[in-house]
């Protein structure tokens, strides 16, 4: 296998390591800290986003929002795939930072209506991103796996070596997995949505002030594309590089 397969392993076990962090003292602090802006936060917020989440997986699992029209791509050379993908990163991190300032410079309704418009634009973000490395989203499991690096992306320091193992070992994972509408079902509604806020809250409080919060919005909604696109891209990358691995195109270096 060639030099850029080989580098991309290198750039995946430095990723996974960093995954694997155990938390820190700031995480732990920090995790204090988000319980008590969770306490303060109005309950309107609370069920804008829990409605939010809940909308989008439903979306994701069992509905066709998300689905492009267009049929995946043909199975492209790694290197292909990955500049494809850095093309979407960027211009999905384009649309996100301008409807974050949009709605960061009307205050604090706007800054609510924020919540379910960027989840939308992650999630399609994350069905094209699929496509280019040649998955076909129509797939039921392939849309698991879409939830699956959106819940990486967002997670706690104190789930990520869980969904990490899960996401390194796809196939074993969807093996134990159960009816569509089963796993619907059995979805911890409130551990997904409180996951998701503790990673974005303060800096979503502060988009919901006037005229600030449209510099906070377009900054925030910015980073979290860049850091969605970077999970994405990794993710998608593992499972290649695990293909390689299993037919014997591409060894340990």
């Amino acid at each position: 296998m060639g030099k850029y397969e080989t580098q991309i392993l290198a750039e995946l076990n430095s990723w996974e390591k960093e995954i694997n962090k155990n938390p820190s003292l700031w995480d732990r602090s920090a995790k204090k800290l988000q319980t008590r802006i969770n306490d303060l936060l109005p309950e309107k917020v609370h069920q804008v986003i829990t409605k939010s989440i809940k909308s989008m997986v439903h979306g994701t699992l069992i509905g066709s929002e998300y689905t492009s029209k267009k049929q995946p791509l043909a199975p492209l050379a790694l290197r292909e795939s990955d500049q494809a993908a850095d093309s979407l990163i960027t211009a999905y991190r384009r649309t996100a930072a301008v409807e974050g300032a949009g709605t960061g410079a009307g205050g604090f309704l706007l800054g609510l209506a924020d919540f379910p418009i960027l989840l939308g634009i992650k999630m399609k973000f994350l069905f094209d991103v699929a496509g280019v490395y040649g998955y076909d989203v129509k797939d039921y499991r392939e849309r698991l796996y879409i939830l699956y690096i959106f819940q990486l992306s967002y997670s706690s320091p104190f789930k990520r070596k869980e969904l990490l193992e899960k996401i390194m070992n796809w196939e074993r994972t969807i093996a134990d997995f159960p009816s569509e509408q089963q796993y619907l079902q059995n979805i911890d509604w409130q551990s997904l949505q409180q996951d998701y806020r503790d990673h974005i809250d303060l800096v979503k409080m502060l988009q919901m002030i006037p005229g600030f919060g449209a510099v906070v919005g377009a900054y925030a909604n910015y980073r979290f594309l860049d850091e969605l696109g970077k999970t994405a891209k990794n993710c998608f990358r593992l499972r290649t590089i695990n293909q390689l691995k299993e037919k014997g195109w591409l060894k340990e270096p």
